[in-house]
């Protein structure tokens, strides 16, 4: 059996996200119920880089379809100054269960833009009010372009402000968008002032304060991937509908990591995973809920399922390129 080999351009044609909405949210439903197998995400330290690398493995049962897979991903700060590299690079091994036959090699960066946005998706669709038509983003890196995507798909969006300190990253994200949005350049308080705000920054000390926060805001942070990140106010986390994607990685990683090792925010703090929103077990947005907050560190369970789309759509599409890896043919 010959292995699929999938660069970015490849990922990207592939990543349907009329399909990797559902397909995110079949795999937080299946982490839920127990249909999945996710060992911690483990970190290789780098201080001598200014880097680390994750392994992020999963399994996923979702009824219809399982798959299981692997990504290798780093984040080095220094990369796009002293090596004119991204910051975040990742390689996705999707296999196939039942054989193990690695059916595909794939770029893990474009990949986790695509299931990033979709995380967001999916609880925004669940915690967003339904009248939803403006969205702040706080960070105009590659990760905004995904959050606006994907949300455009569950909330007829019509406005949009964009937030960050480079001022030619905001016109860059202005000049993709406008003649699909009615897009400007905003300050943090009016970002957050809109019905969904996104924040995806690597801060370490909070940036979106109460002041400006809309009343039914419904807040994705989804910058915060490593011990010492926090980019949301903790008055803010502590008087939200606070939902995680993983009590271990979120305690650990997530936006809550700094409040909650401090104990200034504990387990009675937090609402519920998404998972038990998306079976049922638990409330999404109520006519009584403020401002909610969706603390999302990324899940490799959601990595394997937007690999399995993209993987499907390749092979259909003749897309990429075929070789024996295994020698076998």
């Amino acid at each position: 059996m010959k292995t699929l080999l999938l660069n970015s351009d490849d990922v990207a044609a592939n990543a349907r996200l009329a399909e990797l909405i559902p397909a995110v949210e079949d795999a937080f439903a299946a982490y839920e119920r127990g249909d999945a197998q996710m060992p911690p995400k483990s970190y290789i330290d780098l201080p001598q880089y200014n880097g680390d690398f994750r392994s992020m493995p999963a399994y996923l049962d979702a009824g219809t379809w399982d798959a299981a897979g692997i990504k290798w991903v780093n984040v080095h700060p220094d990369n796009p100054r002293d090596h004119e590299l991204p910051t975040v690079l990742g390689t996705m091994i999707y296999s196939d269960p039942e054989t193990a036959v690695p059916l595909a090699i794939m770029d893990g960066t474009e990949l986790t833009m695509q299931r990033t946005g979709a995380a967001a998706a999916v609880a925004t669709d669940h915690l967003a009010i339904d009248e939803a038509r403006s969205i702040g983003i706080v960070g105009a890196g590659a990760q905004a372009y995904t959050q606006l995507e994907a949300i455009a798909e569950i909330r007829p969006i019509e406005t949009v402000v964009i937030s960050d300190l480079d001022s030619e990253r905001v016109e860059r994200f202005i000049s993709h968008f406008e003649d699909r949005f009615d897009v400007s350049a905003g300050s943090i308080e009016e970002a957050a002032s809109c019905d969904v705000l996104s924040t995806v920054t690597p801060v370490t000390e909070p940036i979106v304060s109460s002041v400006g926060v809309g009343e039914h805001t419904h807040i994705n942070a989804m910058g915060a991937d490593a011990e010492g990140k926090h980019e949301i106010a903790d008055e803010i986390l502590l008087d939200s509908k606070l939902v995680i994607d993983d009590h271990a990685q979120t305690t650990h990683s997530g936006e809550i990591n700094v409040p909650y090792s401090q104990g200034t925010l504990g387990d009675d703090d937090i609402d519920a995973a998404i998972g038990e929103i998306v079976v049922g077990d638990r409330k999404g947005r109520t006519s009584e809920d403020g401002i909610s907050v969706f603390d999302s560190t990324g899940l490799a369970i959601q990595d394997v399922a937007a690999a399995h789309v993209v993987y499907e759509h390749a092979s259909e599409n003749d897309n990429g390129y075929s070789f024996d890896l295994l020698g076998l043919a």
